[in-house]
């Protein structure tokens, strides 16, 4: 298994390490808008700490495994309405194993009939590489050692890493704008280097009540852009009561995902998504898994000032 892939992360590891790495992208996006929007942090008016694992392409040698927690509060700071939240996130994929540690703070206040928040987060980035290669026999394979982009060694390193983030929610729709990465950390490997590249998010949502007053369409779409490639999600979610929900996204030229998800008691919240993959990476793969749990309580810390139909606070 290790020599398999080997040979395939051969191709894919030097790219890595010029270009970067893109941040992973979660079929539970609207469950996790925290993960990657720092204006979102106090918004519920309560305490939401939220847990994630997804393993990608079950099956393809070195394939992606991200496990993200995030917990985000509202409270008060010189009187001003406040959000802060902790984000810590392990993405693994092929030789590479990443860590990011972040604190982000938000101003939360009234803009028309809804809440602006505007955040920002400041954290660690730690990128690291585990190389382990299988060179054939035979004069015409060249090793690690003779090409300087490729890694032969273990290599560790930590930068700075900032973002920042909008998010706005009004009585049934919301919109979020947020950048990562903003100063596109530089990481510095003992013979090459790396920028992690800018991602830019763009999101929103609609909820539409229908005639059945114990069912709602939510609608979302959810677009990342790292300066060089975009991906387009487009999801339809029908909740039931407020503690049944399920819907299928799809991901343009990616992969059709179905996910459902129920609230246990007042608070705790457990989904599911399964990723069908439609691209050619299917051949090697059963798809994708993604398990999210949250909870949500109130310590007195903060009170919600109006009160929201979201699918963020399911």
């Amino acid at each position: 298994m290790k020599k398999v892939r080997a040979v395939i992360f051969a191709f894919i590891i030097p790219a890595c390490v010029v270009f970067g790495q893109q941040d992973p992208v979660l079929s539970h996006y609207m469950l996790n808008t925290q993960t990657y929007n720092p204006g979102y942090s106090g918004m519920t008016g309560m305490i939401t700490a939220t847990a994630l694992t997804r393993q990608q392409w079950v099956g393809f040698p070195g394939a992606p495994s991200t496990m993200i927690f995030n917990v985000n509060t509202p409270f008060s700071l010189f009187g001003l309405r406040s959000g802060a939240g902790l984000l810590v996130e392990a993405d693994r994929y092929g030789f590479s194993n990443d860590i990011n540690l972040a604190l982000s703070y938000s101003y939360l206040f009234s803009l028309g009939s809804g809440t602006l928040g505007a955040g920002f987060s400041a954290g660690m980035l730690n990128k690291a590489l585990a190389p382990e290669w299988f060179i054939p026999s035979g004069p015409t394979h060249t090793p690690p050692s003779g090409d300087p982009l490729i890694p032969e060694n273990d290599e560790s390193f930590v930068a700075l890493d900032f973002s920042a983030g909008l998010y706005y929610q009004g009585v049934n729709y919301y919109a979020g704008f947020s950048v990562t990465h903003i100063n596109e950390p530089k990481i510095k490997y003992s013979e090459t280097a790396t920028y992690v590249s800018r991602q830019y998010y763009l999101t929103a949502g609609y909820f539409f009540q229908l005639p059945n007053p114990s069912l709602e369409l939510i609608p979302s779409v959810f677009i990342v852009n790292d300066g060089a490639t975009t991906q387009y999600l487009a999801t339809a979610m029908i909740r039931y009561n407020k503690k049944i929900w399920g819907g299928v996204s799809y991901r343009i030229s990616d992969a059709i995902t179905g996910f459902a998800g129920v609230e246990l008691y007042n608070g705790l919240k457990i989904g599911y998504g399964y990723d069908f993959p439609i691209s050619e990476i299917r051949k090697g793969t059963s798809g994708s898994h993604e398990f999210v749990v949250s909870y949500s309580f109130d310590l007195g810390l903060g009170k919600s000032v109006t009160k929201y139909k979201s699918i963020r606070f399911l």
